[in-house]
């Protein structure tokens, strides 16, 4: 039954994704809403616009959480321990992306998923230990194996903000050598918008990109949707090991497909904090041992239906739109009027 519910949940991540590389590059998939905050003196409001990616990036953290809250409960950790948890990774992980992003490019409204991620992979070590040892419950190798699982599928999700806000892109397709070109010729993300980030910092509006975004989604859904099935056999070194090594080799290699600013080094900080991310990870991974701990899914799914769970997921949902949803480099201005037609 667990693997069942693996694949099924599998086929949902992709075809979402599919979906997303279709629509989400397109103008209309930017802006979410505006909301009128300072009226000037020809009537006009100044609008505070609200995103599809703040709004995508917070259900790809909800997602995770989610996932990452299943997953623990299935090997026993209690609903304190899996609040805790979620808690301290979160409240650490989500200031880290703005924070990282600042001192390695410079720019105080960017976000670095790249940066978040290799804080987080440096703290899960202490955090879930610190968590299983209060709480008594659950054991730290599945922890991470589960927290590493969750990782990816979030950042697969997340990869769908990247295509609505238009940042993250890849280079243009007519830059590249063959065989490349003409295999990025057929299968390419092109966007649509000025406001979009490939349009106003390289100017590439409607030019073909190398899908970068795409790419990291499909990859990293598969490696954390197997790494769900060898967690649910009991493998969970190899559980943990497949979703890292693939989601942050995969962040080394796919930066040499990026356009946009990553610092200026050939080779970014961002790959250098993968491959030491990967290094550092896999110590754990090979050297704790599960402790006889067996994965019983039913009980992650009671676990993730209880009424604490569900309002944990919706803190985090409005956390995280709050915190990445108002855009700080788009404006807008709104004019009301009456429909005279309506009255």
């Amino acid at each position: 039954m667990e693997y069942v519910l693996i694949v099924c949940f599998g086929a949902v991540l992709f075809a979402f994704i599919t979906w997303g590389g279709r629509a989400l590059p397109a103008e209309r998939w930017q802006m979410l809403a505006s909301v009128p905050l300072i009226q000037n003196s020809e009537g006009m409001w100044q609008g505070l616009n609200l995103t599809w990616y703040g709004f995508l990036s917070a259900l790809a953290y909800t997602l995770a959480t989610a996932v990452a809250v299943a997953l623990l409960g299935s090997v026993g950790m209690g609903l304190g321990g899996l609040v805790l948890m979620v808690a301290g990774m979160l409240g650490l992980c989500i200031p880290a992306a703005k924070i990282v992003a600042r001192l390695v490019e410079g720019k105080p409204n960017t976000l670095s998923v790249g940066g978040a991620v290799f804080v987080g992979i440096v703290i899960a070590p202490a955090v879930a230990w610190g968590v299983v040892t209060l709480t008594g419950t659950g054991a730290v190798l599945p922890a991470l194996a589960a927290l590493t699982i969750a990782y990816a599928v979030g950042e697969g999700v997340g990869r769908m903000a990247c295509l609505s806000f238009g940042c993250c892109y890849g280079r243009p397709v007519d830059t590249l050598p063959q065989p490349w070109r003409g295999i990025f010729g057929r299968w390419n993300v092109v966007f649509h918008g000025r406001t979009k980030k490939a349009a106003y910092a390289h100017d590439l509006c409607g030019r073909e990109l190398v899908p970068v975004q795409l790419l990291t989604a499909y990859l990293y859904c598969a490696s954390a949707c197997l790494g769900m099935i060898l967690f649910a056999a009991g493998s969970f070194s190899a559980a943990m090991i497949v979703p890292l090594v693939v989601t942050q080799v995969w962040r080394v290699a796919s930066e040499f497909l990026r356009a946009d600013y990553r610092g200026e080094q050939k080779i970014s900080a961002y790959q250098i904090m993968a491959a030491a991310g990967v290094l550092y990870g896999l110590v754990p991974a090979l050297t704790l041992s599960a402790h006889g701990a067996v994965a019983h899914f039913q009980h992650g799914l009671d676990a993730l239906w209880s009424v604490p769970v569900l309002l944990l997921l919706q803190g985090v949902f409005l956390l995280v739109f709050l915190y990445t949803g108002r855009s700080s480099v788009t404006g807008s201005q709104i004019r009301f009027y009456v429909k005279e037609g309506e009255i």
